[in-house]
């Protein structure tokens, strides 16, 4: 026999629930306020629970967080009102397994969900997320963190509402968000992205909406835009932060009322896409620059998932490798527990990315010669990092206890000689992706412009902040940026000071 709970100050609402589910068998308890929840907590055991989120003695979050202590394999449904679906997301996050809005407007869906709560597992819930994402390349590895990050991902994927992904670049947000797609209803439908910062403002306001022939010069012919495009299916907006103010306008007009208009037309066209935008840019702190919309944000921050960095899951770093190889049909080369090391110890910077690019390149590199992939056939700012790190810690140490001489020490202490030496190995190894006579992706080349950028970032900022003892303010000056920025630096870019 199947026990039911349903926690709601809406008598109508319980009254419904109770006759609904009596109908199909079922023993149910009514519960119209904490205090009554509690007792029937206490003296009964529940197979389900459907909880309200707003009580007049408590909220939905006590009450679940009660019944999750005393009965953890109660299944548990939280109701909602559409304008707080973030507050039931929320919920899902603390242990609810689902969520469903009031009014109960598809009763064949209320039922279904109901028999899915009951019919399935936990567990089989959980292996189901995992064997998902390992499909896409999503690996989750041992961490616990990422592991419930990709259960929420699972979760919340059924559901029609929009979703913001954060992390740092190289961290995987685009797989991430096509897991969500393939977890979805929509999983049939078309995937489409693009990439807010890589585009100008006219050529992405085009790539969104669409134009017409003889919009613009050089629109020889009509376009359709991925907003028409990815219609039922999800549409991908990674570096939303990118996107100009005037894009901004638009984008939340099309997610307020779904309506757009094509570049040089007046026909307005309705889209049903679901919005997954990503950012590395902390859009909080974006909003509070003045730099993003807070209502675009309100409206894509519905649920948001963030992404551990590399440097958080190093024990996951063997199992990527071995998905890499693995995915590059190279299961025959096997790395040197020195090379193991060195990778574990490394702060990657680039995140999951330049992972990939290190991997790539040792494969590339040792094709013909080895199975054995040694420390040699890693970048040398991996074999040198740990002792660099040594070094710069030594010196930025030695520096405030000599703030005197510190000004003068600047260009002659073994910061500048690392920074020297790393610039001349980066020329050295660029060059010789240039000669090689294999071809090298692009992508490798990208991450390497992109780690030059952060290691020289990295050594500049450091440089202002040993000049000036520490003092972020005047280190500011300094960089002619203004502190609110170089806090950014330190804070959301950590590269910058690991």
């Amino acid at each position: 026999m199947t026990h039911v709970l349903i926690i709601d100050d809406e008598r109508e609402v319980c009254t419904f629930l109770e006759y609904f589910l009596s109908s199909k068998g079922f023993t149910v308890k009514t519960a119209f306020s904490g205090q009554q929840s509690d007792l029937l907590i206490d003296q009964h055991t529940f197979q389900l629970a459907m909880i309200d989120v707003k009580l007049p003695d408590t909220d939905g979050f006590t009450i679940l967080k009660k019944l999750k202590e005393k009965q953890p394999h109660c299944k548990v449904i939280v109701m909602t009102g559409f304008s707080t679906v973030k507050t039931a997301v929320e919920a899902i996050k603390l242990g609810a397994n689902d969520y469903i809005e009031k009014p109960f407007d598809d009763l064949d869906q209320l039922e279904a969900l109901i028999d899915e709560m009951l019919s399935n597992d936990v567990s089989i819930v959980q292996n189901e997320a995992k064997r998902l994402a390992q499909e896409v390349g999503f690996i989750t590895g041992n961490n616990e963190e990422m592991e419930h990050l990709i259960t929420i991902a699972y979760k919340i994927a059924k559901k029609n509402i929009n979703v913001l992904i954060q992390g740092e670049t190289g961290t995987g947000k685009e797989v991430l968000a096509k897991y969500i797609h393939e977890a979805s209803r929509r999983a049939n439908e078309t995937f489409l992205g693009v990439n807010c910062g890589a585009l100008s403002e006219s050529l992405l306001e085009s790539e969104l909406f669409g134009h017409e022939k003889g919009a613009f010069t050089g629109a020889t012919q009509l376009r359709k835009g991925l907003f028409e495009l990815a219609n039922s299916g999800t549409l991908f907006l990674d570096e939303i932060a990118e996107a100009s103010p005037a894009i901004q306008v638009k984008l939340l007009r099309v997610l307020e009322t779904r309506e757009f208009m094509r570049v040089g037309s007046e026909k307005i066209f309705r889209t049903n896409a679901r919005i997954i935008a990503a950012s590395h840019v902390n859009l909080e702190e974006a909003v509070i620059e003045k730099k993003f919309r807070q209502d675009l944000l309100y409206r894509l921050n519905v649920v948001k998932l963030e992404i551990l960095p590399l440097r958080k899951r190093k024990e996951d770093i063997p199992l990527l490798i071995n998905y890499f190889l693995e995915k590059y049909d190279a299961k025959h080369l096997t790395f040197t527990n020195e090379a193991m090391e060195l990778l574990e110890n490394y702060h990657w910077p680039g995140n999951i990315r330049e992972l990939v690019n290190v991997v790539t390149r040792a494969i590339t590199l040792s094709e013909g010669e080895t199975t054995q992939i040694t420390k040699d056939y890693l970048p040398r700012s991996i074999q040198n990092a740990q002792n660099t790190e040594i070094e710069e810690k030594i010196e930025v140490k030695k520096s405030f206890l000599d703030p005197i001489n510190s000004r003068e020490k600047t260009w002659k202490d073994p910061n500048f000689n690392n920074l020297k030496k790393y610039l001349d190995q980066w020329n050295a190894e660029l060059l010789l992706y240039w000669q090689s006579e294999q071809t090298i992706p692009l992508e490798i080349i990208k991450e390497k412009i992109k780690e030059l950028e952060n290691v020289t970032g990295k050594a500049f900022i450091k440089k202002a902040l040993i000049s000036t003892m520490g003092n972020r303010k005047e280190a500011a000056k300094l960089l002619k940026i203004t502190p609110r920025q170089l806090r950014y630096l330190l804070t959301e870019k950590k590269h910058y000071t690991q």
